[in-house]
């Protein structure tokens, strides 16, 4: 069992390795290589899917009841450490900008309220909304590869990005990306760190 872990760890060295030829990487995608808490732009926005959220209290909500407003989704959990460092930069974001955008993060932690809420108080996180996510409906919706990952979702339901990775929110670089779409004169651009 050692010798085929051993071999397995082997072939993956040889074939991440930067000497190695193209020709023996040629299997491997390099060209999607996602710049981690950067904004990456859609291709071409289209509608967000139609996501049931669930807050702490058990109240459901519907992704679409946030038309009219920008909307942060953050797909998170308590176990994830980036996610928790982003964490208070979203809660600066949402209180910076106030009822003009809605940051909305999605546990993904299976534990439900019992393992969010007091966690949440612990982080001392007020502006914040926590919807609850514990069956991942929300990630396979949105096809997430893994967390943190946050969409920016325009005034009329549309995706305009993703970041992938934790970010810093309230950062000057990721506010210049999202204050024209808060504003309702926003033209999607990467963000650059």
């Amino acid at each position: 069992m050692t010798t085929i872990w051993g071999r397995a760890a082997a072939l993956l060295v040889l074939l991440l390795a930067p000497g190695l030829p193209s020709a023996a990487r040629s299997d491997i995608d390099m060209s999607d290589r996602t710049k981690l808490g950067e904004f990456l732009p859609s291709a071409a926005p289209s509608a967000a899917p139609s996501v049931t959220l669930t807050d702490a209290a058990g109240n459901a909500f519907q992704l679409s009841d946030f038309r009219g407003k920008l909307v942060v989704v953050n797909l998170w959990a308590t176990w994830c450490e980036p996610c928790l460092r982003e964490m208070p930069s979203l809660d600066r974001l949402e209180a910076h900008f106030g009822d003009r955008i809605a940051v909305l993060a999605v546990s993904e932690d299976r534990g439900g309220a019992k393992i969010v809420v007091p966690f949440i108080a612990k982080l001392g996180l007020k502006s914040v909304k926590v919807y609850l996510d514990p069956k991942s409906d929300a990630g396979h919706a949105f096809d997430v590869r893994g967390l943190p990952t946050s969409f920016l979702i325009d005034h009329d339901g549309k995706v305009l990005g993703r970041v992938e990775g934790g970010a810093d929110w309230d950062s000057a670089k990721m506010l210049a990306v999202i204050e024209p779409f808060v504003s309702g004169s926003g033209v999607v651009k990467a963000s650059s760190r």
